[in-house]
């Protein structure tokens, strides 16, 4: 559940996909594929494991010819990574069809496919969608009705590309949780499961709506919405930056990544979440199986994935209603550990290739644990072959040292976990479409987090001079100052720390005074008049505060305390949302220390040594 590109045209089509896959490697997957309608309208299918260039290299073999087809990459949830298990499925020699997200009731719709005498020669749920979509097509005696019908059975999370050879000169899309978009060209159209892929074809383009069902043929494109419908959905024009390694319009890579979190947390939702519910199939095929057996759960990480873990273990514990310990990778290696019966053991890396946390999670394989779990943004790392069971953050390419959007999707990678641990342990469903509700919109306050950027460039001038800097937050917020500090430390080299704020009377007062500058993140939760106590601690003793609270806070400024408004949030979120201006401060407080942002001295992107 991956990429998706199609493509209609009046020349062969097989290069236009395998172009379009390309531009999705970014996202991880473990298999590719494509499907075409030849002049004659046979279909023909390639699919190979591993690499895009390994379906490249096979397609240059075969020349697989056709007006119309489908791609694929797939990141394995049912079945294992194979060739038979790749996209496109296919139905009778008939149908095929590219998917992305989970169809959570595959299994009942197996057995119903089954007693009409339907074969299955994958264990994926897409081929039960083709199975499908080929019966009601025949009961019907039409493409667009077969389709419609079928969806009507299926649950979850889906994106559809469709094609048949008895209608050789159309693709049938369809979109419901997870993104699908029609591209627009000249004499022939386009679909992807982000435009991106589409960047070398169109620039003109139709982001398909929740429910939407599009017919595109080479020359027209109908949309219709989930009550049959027929409706007009606006053309957008897009400026596509055709390599996503390139900065672009952004002065440094760290700065791209800062803004592009919007984007990658909604790539890392799709397809993960149901109607009301977190699709748990997300975190592998034996997901459901393994969860049912969780009681309390180990994270272990380093650097700022140990921080998202410090994030998780107050979700896993107010949420989930279970236990979590939360330790650094290279010290868990070196102590003995009591590991209590159903621990899940959960490693978080960016790189996957971190050298402390590969040699905790071997070292687990042999201690006792229930099962290890890897959550990670590159596909083809050691972290993600070697754990149980994996779930991919879809974070793209990071190339700034200093963690940003891996960061945030790994947090939200945690919640949805929480979630899906809780709804075993006290989290009824209508707490669970409450939540599910509320991650819907996060990248919408994120958006709105990123419009702040301008105040917190003002900010960051007051720290020209200075070499010192406290970070407060309480709860949930500890850890979001953390990792605040290190992001500032890592690339202005000002010596930073962070201190839950109860701790602040403890000894770190003893430091304040007018050069040390205290940042505090203040969310209005149940803490808040507590933290307000000791934010009035630190102006006692001269201390510069800089605070980003919620407005509903009721902090004002004055001398010496400079208060910028964050959105208000629900409180589950306010961790992701309070992490953004952070790492907006550390940008420019960098940019106007002069230092080399993204390559900031003596640390390295993936750290592969002990």
């Amino acid at each position: 559940m991956c990429g998706i590109v199609g493509s209609i045209s009046n020349r062969n089509v097989a290069a236009i996909l395998i172009d379009g896959l390309k531009r999705l490697e970014y996202r991880g997957y473990d298999s590719a594929g494509l499907a075409v309608i030849d002049e004659n309208d046979q279909l023909y299918s390639l699919r190979t494991k591993g690499k895009v260039a390994v379906l490249a290299d096979a397609q240059k073999q075969h020349q697989l010819k056709g007006q119309v087809g489908i791609a694929h990459t797939r990141w394995a949830t049912h079945g294992e990574p194979s060739e038979r298990n790749a996209h496109p499925q296919l139905s009778n020699q008939q149908f095929a069809v590219v998917h992305n997200g989970i169809i959570e009731n595959h299994e009942q719709l197996r057995k119903k496919l089954q007693a009409l005498d339907y074969t299955f020669g994958s264990e994926t749920d897409t081929e039960v969608i083709a199975h499908l979509i080929h019966y009601y097509s025949q009961q019907q005696d039409d493409f667009l009705k077969g389709v419609q019908h079928a969806i009507l059975e299926l649950q979850g999370a889906y994106a559809l590309g469709i094609i048949n050879t008895q209608h050789p000169d159309k693709i049938i899309a369809v979109r419901k949780g997870s993104p699908l978009v029609v591209g627009i060209g000249i004499d022939e159209n386009y679909i992807a499961s982000d435009h991106l892929a589409l960047a070398s074809w169109a620039r003109e383009f139709i982001f398909l709506e929740e429910g939407d069902i599009a017919i595109i043929e080479r020359e027209s494109i109908q949309c219709f919405d989930d009550a049959g419908n027929q409706v007009d959905r606006p053309v957008i024009v897009a400026d596509i930056n055709t390599d996503p390694v390139e900065k672009g319009e952004y002065r440094h890579y760290m700065q791209k990544e800062i803004f592009e979190q919007e984007h990658v947390i909604r790539d890392t939702l799709e397809g993960r979440l149901g109607t009301h519910r977190v699709l748990e199939e997300a975190f592998g095929e034996k997901a459901p199986e393994l969860f049912d057996q969780v009681q309390r759960i180990q994270i272990v990480a380093c650097g700022t994935s140990y921080h998202a873990g410090l994030v998780a273990r107050y979700w896993f514990e107010e949420y989930a209603n279970i236990p979590c310990a939360v330790e650094v990778a290279s010290e868990i290696r070196y102590r003995k550990a009591v590991i209590l019966p159903g621990t899940l053991f959960v490693c978080i890396s960016q790189s996957g290739e971190t050298a402390d946390t590969l040699a905790a999670l071997r070292q687990a394989k042999s201690q006792g644990y229930l099962a290890t779990l890897a959550i990670c943004n590159v596909s083809e790392s050691t972290l993600v072959r070697e754990a149980d069971s994996v779930f991919m953050t879809r974070a793209g390419v990071e190339i700034g040292v200093a963690s940003t959007k891996a960061f945030t999707t790994q947090l939200v990678a945690l919640l949805l976990l929480t979630i899906i641990v809780g709804r075993r342990h006290g989290l009824d469903s209508e707490q669970e479409k409450i939540l599910v509700e509320q991650i819907r919109q996060l990248p919408t306050y994120v958006q709105q987090a990123l419009d702040l950027d301008s105040a917190v460039e003002n900010l960051a001038e007051s720290f020209s001079d200075k070499h010192h800097a406290l970070f407060l937050g309480r709860g949930a917020q500890y850890p979001v100052a953390l990792e605040g500090a290190l992001k500032l430390k890592e690339i202005s080299y000002i010596h930073a720390e962070a201190y839950p704020a109860g701790e602040l009377k403890h000894g770190p007062l003893a430091l304040v005074d007018k050069n040390m500058p205290v940042i505090a993140v203040a969310p209005n939760d149940d803490l808040l008049e507590k933290l307000k106590s000791n934010l009035h601690e630190v102006r006692a003793r001269g201390g510069e505060l800089i605070v980003f609270a919620d407005a509903a806070a009721e902090l004002t400024n004055g001398s010496g305390v400079y208060i910028t408004d964050v959105p208000s949030v629900p409180k589950v979120l306010a961790p992701i949302v309070y992490t953004i201006p952070l790492q907006l401060l550390a940008y420019h407080v960098a940019v106007l220390k002069g230092t080399d942002v993204d390559q900031p001295r003596n640390l390295a992107k993936s750290v592969t040594v002990e």
